[in-house]
């Protein structure tokens, strides 16, 4: 089964017959260790470190379907190789386009987005809610929010309801976090101010990433999208799709990390201008968040076992099927 790589360090990638070859660079930037990575089990790359690689490696990627993501200095996703498009078919990309194009049936599925967001959001905390945390009164300003999403009139209302949802559940995360020392304040990025948001950013970056790579297996374009403005440097359909995956992807790997004290201040550096997780918290908050991604849930509607990352792609899927009238589109709400 094909798997993500993650590589934290500088160095450099080559082909080699049908392996890729990874030296990494220590810190005088002499080479390391290597690691050679057979072609036919990688999905995708995702870069921390700088990276060394030429166009020969490319088309090799190319020609394999295997994605290249790429991260700054702090965390922030920067942009992606993404193999040739070999999924696109006409017929969806017109669909595609005129559900944009048409603001009432764009509405629709911006409507649908928030809606699904919110409610894996509320699954959250009615969870810490029956253990104990005071967070009845964020989850009631929530559930006012969804109540007013059917009446508004635009997708810039519709965003500022999911901005709002979004400011009323960060207020909870200090309360949802059992260890003390980790504040949050208001969230803050680019780069984030403290531990909780670089918790955030980090995970937030591999959600759309993750996203982004299923979306490339289905006949959608990542560039179309209905409640992000469509943007010439980045892949907007991406960010749709992480807004419902991020409660149960994302929040629930930092829970977990922090009540678990599997991640500590000490996983953090403190710069002048911001909070970033060190190496060895990236590190371990990739291995919680690959375990999430092939964790297995009972799946309802299709009686069998499937991970959270499959999840994804059904959830395209259910988009391609309304977006060719075939099925309205509900969006995922977890059960359990």
């Amino acid at each position: 089964m094909k798997k993500t790589f993650y590589l934290f360090n500088p160095g450099r990638l080559s082909r080699q017959d049908n392996t890729l070859k990874y030296t990494a660079y220590d810190e005088a930037g002499a080479e390391g260790q290597t690691r050679f990575l057979p072609i036919e089990d990688v999905a995708d790359l995702y870069v921390f470190g700088s990276l060394d690689a030429n166009s020969a490696l490319y088309n090799f990627l190319g020609k394999h379907g295997v994605s290249v993501h790429f991260f700054d200095y702090y965390e922030h996703y920067t942009g992606s190789f993404m193999a040739k498009e070999y999924l696109l078919a006409g017929r969806l990309q017109v669909a595609q386009t005129g559900h944009y194009t048409s603001l009432k049936k764009r509405l629709v599925l911006a409507r649908k987005l928030v809606e699904g967001a919110a409610f894996n959001l509320l699954k959250n905390l009615r969870y810490y809610q029956s253990r104990g945390r005071v967070v009845g009164e964020e989850i009631a300003q929530i559930e006012l929010y969804v109540a007013a999403l059917p009446h508004a009139m635009s997708v810039a209302e519709i965003m500022g309801y999911e901005g709002n949802i979004r400011q009323t559940y960060y207020r909870c995360f200090e309360q949802l976090v059992s260890v003390p020392g980790f504040t949050f304040g208001t969230r803050s990025t680019q780069p984030p101010q403290n531990e909780l948001n670089a918790l955030i950013s980090f995970g937030n970056m591999l959600c759309y990433a993750a996203c982004l790579s299923q979306i490339y297996h289905t006949q959608l374009n990542p560039t179309i999208s209905f409640l992000h403005e469509p943007g010439s440097r980045r892949f907007s359909l991406a960010l749709d799709m992480a807004e419902i995956f991020k409660p149960l992807l994302v929040d629930r790997t930092i829970f977990r990390l922090l009540n678990k004290k599997e991640i500590q201040p000490r996983d953090f550096v403190r710069e002048l201008d911001g909070c970033l997780l060190k190496e060895t918290g990236r590190k371990t908050f990739v291995r919680v968040f690959e375990e999430r991604l092939k964790e297995t849930i009972q799946h309802r509607r299709l009686n069998r076992s499937v991970s959270y990352q499959h999840l994804i792609k059904l959830e395209c899927y259910k988009l391609t099927k309304h977006l060719l009238h075939m099925e309205e589109y509900q969006p995922f709400k977890a059960w359990w």
